[in-house]
């Protein structure tokens, strides 16, 4: 039987035995000999490799609806068969991947992506659905608590719902960019329904935000770092398709709270944009009403305004790392949130490790702080707890990150500021050190940015002193060439 064979059987019982018949039940031929057209279904079988102890085993498929069907699958397995011809592991190993997807009752493997394999010298077996492969891949995977929060939820909430039933291997860029368009498409739906004259449609999408444009650079994101996992463990060979698919939306940048902005906020309380940044003379005015109001914070939150460190980077910098004399921090730890817990981490990236020089009226700030937290500490006395960290709260705990950002919105709605998010703050200190003259580098490396790209495409829009210059250039260029009038 090496090349195989087609045959009837059916599931009829012996009336004495009960066993069945299988392919000896009287009724599956004629009296002629010649197979029955109604009863029973058709099957093959052919003799398989060896297994890996030198047992015989046989692949037999039945309840097929026609003899056209068993005789193009027994010729499907006699081509995947001849693919692994003259290597004997490969064999053996093709042979129990063909045993499994028949037990399974899957089809066979397709010819050309078995080959494709055998080529790659990958494994023969049927890839898992893009569900299986990222349920695995998310218990395995080794990144902070965090990250693993926000792959988990990328991955119920979009990518498995969109892909999880494409095979690994079978994942192209098609079904990638059909995710998005979906994306996309349910979004319009969402804006539609919160404008819709009808207050049932208004009702059913209360409460669902739509899909923004960081939020699919994350899932994309997400999606090519599993992938790529894929492929350096040798699960699927060929190109990551996650990779080759542009996401629409860019990323939003800085706008500047001008006076003509301001006004036209207090008027129609609209806000120019997601990331909003204050002038030298808002950010002065909210630090004198912290410095009156919240002195408790007044010194971080100057720190951040001037030299533009991230929120856990300030809430987590230690007080070994503060070298007032020197006029110098280092960042090198932070302070992030689990939920609700805090957990102190170094920066994320190699770039966030950094150096920050001070200025003279943040060494005047800090020292006046540390003088004060002495006297908090005295206080205390032992109940004081040691944290190592620089700014903590009069109780010597640490600040909670939360906390820090929903006193930073109180106390901007009590002066009644135009709004900003504490992480502007940032954003503000980058926008003066590039109207200082400050080069991009330097500012680079103050931000903890890996690149520059990201500061100079980021910040670069706002500068106007920048923008001025260039005007100002222009101007006189065409000046000089003009021809004097009488």
């Amino acid at each position: 039987m090496p090349d195989g064979s087609i045959f009837k059987r059916c599931g009829c019982r012996h009336p004495l035995t009960h066993k069945p018949y299988g392919n000896d039940c009287p009724k599956l031929r004629r009296t002629n000999g010649a197979w029955s057209s109604d009863h029973g279904g058709w099957a093959y079988q052919i003799e398989l490799p060896r297994t890996a102890e030198g047992h015989r085993r046989i692949l037999r498929r039945a309840g097929l609806p026609t003899r056209r069907a068993a005789a193009d699958e027994l010729d499907h397995a006699r081509a995947l068969l001849a693919l692994t011809r003259g290597d004997r592991r490969r064999r053996t190993e093709l042979a129990d991947v063909l045993q499994d997807v028949v037990r399974a009752r899957r089809p066979l493997p397709d010819v050309d992506r078995l080959r494709q394999r055998l080529r790659g010298d990958g494994p023969l077996a049927e890839a898992a659905t893009v569900a299986e492969y990222l349920t695995d891949w998310l218990t395995h995977l080794k990144v902070d608590t965090n990250t693993r929060r926000g792959y988990e939820s990328i991955t119920r909430v979009h990518l498995i719902p969109h892909l999880g039933e494409v095979p690994l291997d079978k994942l192209r860029t098609s079904h990638v960019r059909q995710m998005f368009t979906a994306i996309e498409r349910r979004n319009a739906e969402i804006l539609a329904a919160r404008t819709s004259p009808d207050p049932t449609a208004r009702w059913a999408v209360r409460g669902i935000r739509t899909t923004g444009a960081s939020t699919r650079q994350r899932i994309r994101a997400c999606l090519r770092k599993a992938i790529n996992d894929a492929l350096a463990d040798e699960l699927i060979v060929g190109s990551n398709p996650a990779a080759l698919v542009k996401v629409p939306g860019t990323r939003p940048l800085p706008i500047v709270w001008e006076d003509e902005r301001v006004r036209h906020w207090r008027t129609t309380g609209e806000v120019p944009g997601p990331i909003m940044v204050w002038t030298d003379t808002q950010v002065a005015d909210f630090l004198d009403h912290a410095a009156t109001l919240d002195p408790d914070l007044h010194p971080l939150w100057h720190y951040m305004a001037y030299r533009g460190p991230r929120r856990g980077e300030a809430c987590g910098l230690r007080d070994s790392e503060v070298r007032l004399d020197r006029r110098e921090t280092t960042i090198n730890n932070q302070i992030a949130t689990h939920g609700y817990t805090l957990v102190q981490k170094p920066p994320k990236s190699r770039a966030g490790t950094r150096d920050i020089a001070l200025d003279d009226d943040t060494v005047k700030v800090l020292a006046t702080y540390k003088a004060r937290r002495a006297q908090w500490r005295l206080a205390a006395g032992p109940t004081w707890p040691d944290t190592g960290l620089f700014f903590v709260r009069p109780d010597g705990r640490p600040w909670h990150p939360t906390g820090v950002t929903q006193r930073f919105r109180r106390l901007i709605h009590k002066t009644g500021l135009p709004p900003i998010r504490l992480h502007d703050l940032r954003h503000s200190a980058a926008t003066f050190a590039l109207h200082a003259g400050v080069d991009i580098k330097v500012l680079s490396e103050q931000l903890g940015h890996s690149t520059t790209t990201l500061t100079r495409d980021t910040y670069q829009s706002v500068s106007k002193a920048m923008r001025h210059e260039a005007a100002d250039a222009v101007a006189a260029m065409i000046r000089n060439r003009r021809r004097p009038t009488a």
